[in-house]
């Protein structure tokens, strides 16, 4: 819903003292409930962020969350936190999303929806239709991080930092996209870099200024094999891949290091049992 786990806590943590000041006994059905004071908070946060993200310094990039290597178990969950799909939902107004995630992810229905956000169930029914489209009109096939995706990435870095430029290029999709977010607070290309020949320039240029101090370590950020940064025991930067039939489509960085304090914490993509949000 808001593409940044810093601000999910927050949400959370706002819903809950709102929950401890109401009489348990008066509330019918605690989990619609909550459903409905988690919504309606995070509608609240992401119609205040919108003005803070147009005065973004160059491009923004959901805080990276990082997960479990093996996320196979729930592929609709997994690509729902994926860089490219979190950019996706970005394009959608606050009520879209909400629609949307609601629906297309956490599968409740219409009407559960309507309740939860305050409209009718037929104006539910046409804002998710038209999320939808939205949203399936702008998608990439998500491939999660596996040991096939994860090769592909262990032999793009070693080409990087080698100078295969051929391999480099090789491994690179033709519309490859890459992504920075420095937040005007640490060096980064503030607007995307499209097309294979110049998303190679720029990974060389950069790995070029690496210092031999750095160490790269292999992960799993938000569902998609990553690379981490690491120097003086201090995590610098992190990129995550997007792969789509053995080519690498997009590259996300991030060195904002306001969006790097939680990077070390894995966060597992398990529901805890099946559907255990629904009443």
């Amino acid at each position: 819903m808001l593409g940044s786990a810093t601000d999910a806590e927050d949400v959370l943590q706002e819903s809950y003292l709102r929950w401890s000041a109401v009489d348990p006994a008066r509330v019918e059905h605690p989990r619609a409930y909550l459903v409905r004071v988690v919504t309606r908070q995070a509608l609240n946060h992401l119609r205040a962020v919108r003005a803070r993200r147009e005065e973004y310094i160059g491009s923004w990039l959901p805080e990276p969350i990082r997960t479990a290597p093996d996320v196979s178990g729930d592929a609709i969950l997994a690509e729902s936190v994926s860089m490219a799909m979190l950019l996706v939902l970005e394009t959608l107004n606050p009520t879209e999303r909400a629609v949307f995630v609601l629906h297309d992810v956490f599968g409740y229905t219409h009407g559960e929806i309507a309740a939860a956000i305050d409209k009718t169930e037929v104006t539910v029914r046409q804002i998710a239709h038209r999320a939808r489209r939205h949203v399936h009109a702008r998608r990439r096939r998500f491939a999660a991080d596996s040991d096939a995706t994860r090769k592909i990435v262990q032999r793009f870095l070693h080409a990087a930092t080698t100078g295969e430029v051929q391999t480099l290029m090789d491994l690179l999709a033709p519309d490859a996209v890459q992504i920075s977010d420095g937040g005007g607070k640490a060096v980064a290309a503030r607007r995307p870099v499209t097309g294979r020949a110049d998303v190679a320039r720029l990974v060389l240029g950069v790995l070029r200024t690496t210092t031999a101090a750095t160490r790269i370590e292999h992960a799993t950020y938000n569902g998609m094999p990553a690379a981490r940064f690491v120097t003086g025991g201090e995590l610098d930067w992190l990129v995550a891949f997007e792969i789509h039939d053995g080519r690498i489509t997009g590259l996300y960085g991030i060195r904002n290091p306001d969006k790097l304090h939680r990077a070390e914490t894995v966060l597992p993509l398990d529901r805890g049992g099946h559907q255990p949000w629904k009443p």
